[in-house]
């Protein structure tokens, strides 16, 4: 029986750059989530008897949410739901489930890198039918309903199995529980070369993967493990747990430490990665050597003619606007694009349905390709161990002979987290109100160049995206970046993006840190950060 039950709206449910993100305890209200996957489903039209997608990282609360999806979807009007087994569907699997499937859309079930448990974090995304991350007239057309919305429509029914694979009937509904690991690593083992990745492992090449207690642990178990041979073991805190294990699973060096000081001890392993809470993000470490993602990105768009998936080449790159340079230095030898666009994989996804671009990334360590909609840590990963095994070098000899072949962006992310709104906004509106007076003047990091508020034209439909985050430019090739950023669901973080280039013919083997130390001290005496949020340090630097 379908239940049509009043409601009344609740005002904070904008969906941000990956959907909207809460605290469980926000989610747990009554008629909250309700609302929301009511107001999704209201934006939409025409998925009467189609398929709908759904699953999500495993964390507190997605079990429970998928039942309420289940029996709206049902009361709906939609005719099938694929839902990963367990409730499990890492986002880039569920990417490519959409796609491979046919399906409408789907809704994924994470808040990312954010921690979980019953005190932590819960989200809920809509991707279309192209696998992405929904555009921003379908995420506006949400909220607007959100704040409009009176009643929703439920399916008042008993809880679904999801533990089992197979068919049932929900109302008029089919819900088909899948291996939510099976489709996605055979559409690995397209793309790379297993078998010379497995030689290269059975050679004795040691590697090390961390899945944080996240969504990737199964799916790196039955990769790695599994069809490329590595031993037992390889893959760390394997389990998909709801709060992670009390960790953040955010695959950065302050939260995975762990990993990081595996990878400088004596007896490191050759290679090193790890993947966050839905595994779209990953973490790439040689033996003693790591790797910058806005690096890992020009590594892997140098050298991703070695994987047989991209043999032909690549159509173009694209990166977000505070990534660092160093892939459109690839891009001008190759010959091919290079787009900056805004932070969002929903901008790289019109790029890829375009044709126009093959590998994209952004420097919050997200790398991917045209194989799905949205990034992909375990993509990475692989694209990163095929190159291993067709260079036969080390990653710290391969990083060497790229900044010797297109020089060093030397780079570093400065989050300033948990900001009050009000200063943080007070902050970029500052910002904002001097951009046309720093040109020409001078601080710490040198003469300032330009100064603007970074705005993005889409070649693919000419929309247009504005306040996209404050760019300095110095003289020099130096650049400070100041945006803030949308994944929390606390207060506000600020972000500081870092960077400066050297030649060729210069320094190439500075301390991170010590090269970047003068335009660390030059953001802050242009945005006075101190001033504004009361913090003398960054929360994390990556």
């Amino acid at each position: 029986m379908i239940q049509t039950v009043a409601t009344k709206p609740f005002d904070d449910q904008k969906p941000g750059t990956s959907g909207l993100r809460k605290k469980v305890r926000v989610f747990q209200q009554p008629h909250y989530a309700e609302n929301f996957v009511q107001s999704v489903f209201d934006s939409l039209e025409g998925f009467a008897s189609q398929t709908l997608v759904v699953g999500g990282d495993g964390r507190y609360l997605n079990r429970e949410v998928i039942q309420i999806v289940l029996k709206m979807a049902a009361a709906n009007g939609f005719g099938r739901v694929l839902v990963g087994k367990g409730g499990i569907l890492s986002t880039p699997a569920a990417s490519h489930l959409i796609r491979s499937s046919g399906a409408f859309g789907g809704l994924v079930l994470s808040a990312s890198h954010n921690p979980g448990g019953p005190d932590e974090d819960f989200g809920i995304k809509y991707n279309v039918s192209n696998g992405g991350p929904a555009p921003e007239k379908v995420t506006d057309a949400i909220h607007a309903r959100t704040l409009a919305i009176d009643s929703y429509r439920i399916l008042a029914a008993a809880d679904v199995d999801i533990d089992t694979p197979g068919t049932s009937q929900l109302g008029g509904m089919t819900v088909e529980v899948v291996d939510p690991v099976a489709g996605y690593a055979a559409l690995m083992e397209s793309l790379f070369d297993f078998a010379a990745i497995g030689a290269m492992i059975a050679g004795g090449f040691t590697l090390s993967f961390d899945a944080m207690s996240a969504v990737t642990g199964p799916y790196a178990v039955e990769i790695f493990e599994k069809r490329l041979g590595a031993p037992a073991g390889t893959v760390r805190n394997a389990t998909p747990l709801p709060d992670f294990g009390h960790h953040h699973p955010d695959p950065n060096l302050v939260h995975a430490k762990e990993l990081y000081d595996r990878m400088m001890a004596p007896d490191a392993p050759d290679f090193g990665a790890a993947s966050d809470g839905d595994g779209d993000r990953n973490l790439i470490i040689g033996r003693h050597c790591y790797v910058t993602p806005s690096d890992s990105l020009a590594v892997l768009a140098a050298n991703a003619h070695l994987a047989p998936g991209y043999a032909a080449g690549l159509k173009g790159i694209a990166r977000s606007m505070p990534t660092s340079g160093a892939a459109d230095r690839v891009a001008e030898k190759l010959g091919i694009p290079l787009y900056e666009t805004p932070t969002g994989w929903k901008f790289f996804g019109n790029l890829l349905d375009a044709g126009m671009a093959t590998i994209c990334g952004e420097e919050s360590a997200g790398t991917g390709s045209d194989h799905v909609r949205e990034k992909d840590g375990i993509w990475a990963v692989l694209l990163w161990l095929n190159i291993l095994a067709a260079r036969r070098q080390s990653v710290a000899e391969i990083m060497a002979g790229h900044w010797a072949t297109y020089g060093r962006n030397y780079y570093a992310r400065h989050d300033y987290e948990g900001i009050a709104k009000d200063k943080a906004d007070a902050l970029m509106a500052a910002l904002r109100g001097k951009l046309e007076t720093l040109p020409e003047t001078t601080n710490s990091g040198g003469t300032v160049k330009s100064a603007d508020d970074f705005a993005y034209t889409d070649p693919t439909d000419q929309s247009i995206s504005r306040n996209q985050g404050v760019r300095i430019l110095f003289d020099d090739g130096l650049r400070v970046v100041f945006r803030l950023s949308g994944t929390g669901t606390e207060g506000a973080t600020l972000r500081v993006y870092i960077e400066r280039y050297v030649g060729t013919d210069g320094e190439l083997g500075l301390e991170t840190g010590a090269a970047l130390a003068p335009l660390v001290k030059a953001a802050q005496e242009v945005a006075d950060i101190s001033g504004f949020t009361g913090m003398e340090e960054p929360s994390v630097i990556t």
